[in-house]
């Protein structure tokens, strides 16, 4: 009895020894910092994907919120590289800036939105370094934002830009008309906080029948008791009143975008 004792310590020792000093097979989610250009200008984005395959896998552009290249948008691009996507956090406002103060953020906001040939060139730059990286699987590509970020992905949806899919969180909806003969190709995805103040009536009407005249194939989906900035753990921090977090819309809204995903991919 006491020989069985000291044997299965022993083997208990050896398990032990092996799995201390084996690689694990499973993967970790890699981030990295990628800096790249438009014109003069010095973008530093944030990529993440998992690294248990070196298999091709669908690639994901993030637009952040217009609080800039923060933790929000990088803790989005680490959650989709779980999911097993090539996700790549882009930068709209160069060197990668971000701010915690809101009038420092309405001027951001507030020239990319003045200067749309700008916005786009960097948008473009992303979307071309990403489209060249040797993970993705060529031709699958989508992108997602939030607040000014989902004004950004829905206004090149409606561009004709080759996506697969836009996601909209908690953005400002693009009011124009979509330009006669442009091909709507991305699935469109709206999540919208049905007691957002910041997003009107007649925005949500104006942008559906845009959508609806465009041939487009899109969804949109109303959060009861959701402000603007939902998905946004850190909304409640920012002494705004217009903005709170709702982890029941956050969790319902990236389940209703992987499912889109899932269906496309």
């Amino acid at each position: 009895m006491c020989w069985a004792i000291v044997r299965c310590a022993a083997t208990a020792c050896v398990l032990y020894f092996f799995a201390a000093i084996v690689p694990r097979s499973y993967g970790e989610v890699q981030t990295h910092t990628v800096e790249y250009t438009q014109g003069d200008t010095q973008l530093k984005g944030f990529l993440a994907f998992d690294d248990a395959t070196a298999a091709r896998r669908p690639g994901v552009l993030i637009v952040h919120e217009w609080w800039g290249l923060n933790d929000h948008a990088r803790n989005k691009a680490k959650a989709l590289a779980e999911a097993g996507y090539l996700a790549f956090a882009i930068d709209m406002y160069g060197e990668g800036k971000a701010t915690e103060h809101p009038d420092q953020a309405r001027e951001w906001d507030g020239y990319c939105r003045h200067h749309g040939e700008v916005a786009t060139a960097r948008f473009e730059a992303a979307y071309a370094w990403l489209n060249a990286h040797e993970l993705l699987e060529p031709g699958r590509m989508a992108a997602i934002g939030y607040c000014f970020g989902g004004n950004v992905v829905l206004s090149k949806a409606l561009a004709g830009v080759a996506l697969d899919a836009a996601v909209s969180f908690h953005g400002s909806l693009p009011q124009d008309a979509v330009a006669q003969g442009t091909k709507v190709t991305a699935r469109i995805l709206v999540c919208n906080g049905g007691d957002d103040g910041l997003i009107t009536d007649e925005q949500i009407a104006t942008f559906q029948q845009n959508v609806r005249d465009a041939g487009a194939d899109w969804q949109f989906i109303s959060y009861g008791g959701a402000k603007h900035s939902f998905t946004n753990p850190d909304a409640d921090k920012r002494g705004m009143a217009a903005i709170a977090y709702n982890a029941k819309a956050d969790k319902r809204s990236w389940a209703a975008m992987l499912s889109l995903f899932a269906e496309i991919w």
